[in-house]
């Protein structure tokens, strides 16, 4: 039986901290104290878990560096990318740094530019994707890739096949629901892709509409109509759900800048945000804060994304933590 290497996952578990406090403690980050520091270098020390770019129990590193693959959508221009990837982005390139690695960013969009190789090639240690799903053909080609041997880790894939890792969606919704319900809000609404392969929308529908139901309330879910962007698509539906729902006092879009299309269309139809109707996101994109009014959100510790994707790149060849969840926390702001 081959037995596995210990990773940064390992040691959280055994201290009892997250993976992020691993790591940051690992590389003595001011903000870690003392007895935190202590307690994670104990748990290192006793599972044999070593953090060198150099060490053995890593696998052979040649190029010291980790590639990046942003999915986009066919013909898409870069600056109209979902702000999240790019917020990830950052995070991802913060904890390669941290480790001294270089990050090689690839914006893969169709057939053209299709490519999974960085890996085999000897360009990257390890590979990690992240990026919209509505680019089936690119998913599709990735899948195809790692059947065929090629390895690397996503944020927010399609599920099954891929060694994946994704927020705590449906405890976001939950949290959503709860708020609302606190609030006084009771005609609340969905407003979401049911098609997706972003099963990330599902999960959070799922979590809102149970959290909802212990309080005997079933939402409405809308279904955003086809449109450009998903900007276009929050002002489109919030349209046609006013329509046909005008009793409703609160949404939950789910995303951001479905809710920043959203919150438009609210403006668009004369209602009052949060007065009339309460409006709550999810991402946590920095445009939300300069919306008016700024945006309600449930937010993912992107830093301990960023950690701990870079950490199941580089150390989990098991994948044993494929699954693994970050955890959210809802920003309470002036839509809600």
């Amino acid at each position: 039986m081959k037995t596995l290497r210990p990773t940064s996952f390992d040691v959280a578990e055994r201290a009892g901290v997250s993976q992020s406090t691993v790591s940051r403690a690992l590389r003595n980050s001011p903000g870690v104290n003392a007895e935190t520091r202590a307690r994670v270098s104990a748990a290192a020390r006793e599972l044999g878990y070593v953090v060198d770019r150099h060490a053995s129990s890593l696998r052979l590193k040649s190029s010291e560096t980790i590639a990046l693959v942003t999915i986009c959508r066919p013909g898409e221009d870069r600056s109209a990318i979902n702000p999240f990837y790019f917020a990830l982005l950052g995070s991802i390139a913060a904890a390669t740094s941290a480790r001294g690695f270089n990050l090689l960013v690839s914006f893969q969009e169709n057939a053209d530019n299709f490519r999974a190789d960085f890996v085999a090639s000897g360009l990257a240690d390890a590979m990690i994707v992240i990026g919209t799903t509505s680019n089936r053909p690119a998913w599709k080609y990735f899948a195809e890739a790692q059947a065929s041997g090629l390895d690397f880790v996503c944020w927010g894939s399609p599920g099954s096949p891929f060694h994946w890792m994704r927020s705590e969606n449906d405890i976001g919704g939950q949290l959503a629901a709860e708020h609302f319900i606190r609030t006084g809000r009771r005609h609340i609404a969905f407003i979401g892709p049911q098609q997706s392969p972003q099963r990330q929308f599902d999960e959070r529908r799922d979590g809102f509409t149970a959290a909802l139901g212990l309080h005997g309330i079933a939402p409405v879910v809308a279904e955003p109509p086809a449109a450009a962007d998903r900007h276009a698509q929050g002002v489109a539906a919030v349209h046609a759900l006013l329509e046909a729902h005008p009793e409703t006092d609160a949404i939950f879009a789910a995303s951001d800048m479905l809710a920043l299309g959203v919150l438009q269309g609210l403006k668009d139809a004369g209602r009052r945000v949060p007065d009339d109707v309460a409006l709550i996101g999810f991402d946590g994109i920095r445009a939300g804060t300069l919306a008016d009014p700024a945006l309600t959100t449930l937010e993912p510790d992107l830093d301990a994304a960023g950690e701990a994707l870079v950490a199941m790149a580089l150390e989990d060849d098991e994948h044993t933590r494929s699954g693994t969840r970050i955890p959210v926390h809802l920003v309470v702001r002036g839509t809600a």
